[in-house]
């Protein structure tokens, strides 16, 4: 459900940036954000649904592992491609230090995967 959500706003704000703001996000050099935001936003979409459907396969260890690599996405996401959502629309510059906050949230998850796939190729 989280991945379903997640897939239908990433397309969404991909598609509001490209023909809703891109004018005004050229206009305020932020377009690249924009795309970065989007870029993280659906490759870790993807990653979460791929988690979800090997976690459901897996019982014990590796799918408590599987499931923390999925929360932790789903925290960058909102952090990372949340943040530069709203700083390349010109949110409050305080915002800045979260986006690599997000980043560091999605290294944890990756970070995640291998202890599952240590304990799920035994």
């Amino acid at each position: 459900m989280v991945s379903g959500l997640s897939g239908v706003l990433g397309i969404g704000l991909g598609a509001f940036g490209a023909h809703g703001l891109q004018a005004r996000l050229l206009v305020a050099g932020t377009l690249s954000a924009w795309k970065t935001a989007v870029l993280y936003h659906l490759v870790h979409t993807a990653a979460l649904l791929a988690v979800a459907l090997f976690a459901s396969s897996q019982q014990g260890a590796e799918n408590r592992w599987a499931q923390r690599a999925g929360l932790w996405w789903a925290v960058g996401i909102v952090l990372f491609s949340g943040s530069l959502y709203v700083l390349a629309l010109g949110g409050p510059r305080w915002l800045g230090p979260v986006t690599p906050i997000g980043g560091v949230a999605f290294i944890i998850g990756w970070a995640m995967l291998l202890p599952a796939a240590a304990k799920s190729s035994r």
